[in-house]
């Protein structure tokens, strides 16, 4: 049975429970942080921080309305960061989990490149990879992800990922938008969202590279020559390419 939450960013207060249980159970660090300008702290995901709140301010005919987005990974079905790792350090589980296992990580970063979302973080300090696991091991225990459990709003819910999806249908919800049902392949972290996705700051049509998955097919039997990893490495840096573009095209409109 597929597991998955079922988030309603229109119930959510930014409390940031969810933030400090996710710290508190992995046993995560603090970070240091700086006033950017902005509500949101930690500014994003990192190496130790799995999830966090994105603020969005959304102008309306009643005036400015606040968007709360819960980031984290979304456990795609189609996950790239798992049909590129030459480890096997990322598997996917029968609830639909992807689990990251770290012992086995070796830094190629080739998930931090090709994931459409921009969630698995890398550290330079351990050549490590890190991203939210879904509590899997308390999932496997019966129980629920810690940030769903601490929610004093009820705005994360946990559970069977189809009955989730026809509460989210269900009419009269006011929802116009699922998002999470399709994207992917399908996540196991979906939104029921009043307005269009963008205007949360969510990937309005996240996608994976057909590339991927010719190289998942044709690449493992010439991994002895070395082929299948100089043609990946190829893949990763094209993406390396355009992922530098669109950071540099970022700083010069922060700057004007």
């Amino acid at each position: 049975m597929e597991k998955a939450f079922l988030i309603y960013p229109d119930r959510c207060i930014a409390c940031r429970a969810c933030q400090v249980a996710c710290k508190q159970w992995n046993q995560l660090p603090a970070e240091s942080t700086v006033n950017w300008g902005s509500y949101e702290n930690p500014p994003g995901l990192s190496f130790h921080t799995y999830t966090q709140i994105h603020f969005h301010e959304l102008k309306t005919e009643q005036g400015i309305e606040w968007l709360f987005l819960k980031r984290q990974c979304y456990h795609c079905t189609d996950a790239a960061c798992m049909l590129v790792c030459p480890t096997a350090a990322i598997e996917k589980t029968p609830e639909g989990v992807v689990v990251l296992h770290q012992e086995k990580c070796i830094g190629c970063k080739y998930c931090v490149y090709l994931c459409p979302f921009e969630v698995p973080q890398f550290d330079q300090a351990s050549r490590k990879v890190s991203k939210c696991n879904f509590c899997y091991e308390r999932i496997s225990m019966g129980l629920i992800p810690v940030c769903a459990q601490v929610c004093p709003v009820a705005a994360i819910r946990f559970g069977d990922r189809n009955e989730l999806l026809q509460q989210a249908k269900s009419s009269g919800s006011g929802y116009k938008y699922i998002y999470g049902e399709r994207e992917v392949g399908g996540l196991h972290v979906m939104f029921a969202l009043k307005f269009p996705p963008e205007k949360y700051g969510l990937v309005a049509h996240p996608k994976v590279s057909n590339a991927l998955f010719w190289w998942r097919r044709l690449c493992p039997p010439l991994f002895g020559a070395g082929i299948g990893f100089a043609l990946l490495g190829v893949t990763v840096r094209l993406f390396r390419r355009k992922i530098s573009c669109r950071e540099e095209s970022k700083e010069e409109a922060s700057s004007l």
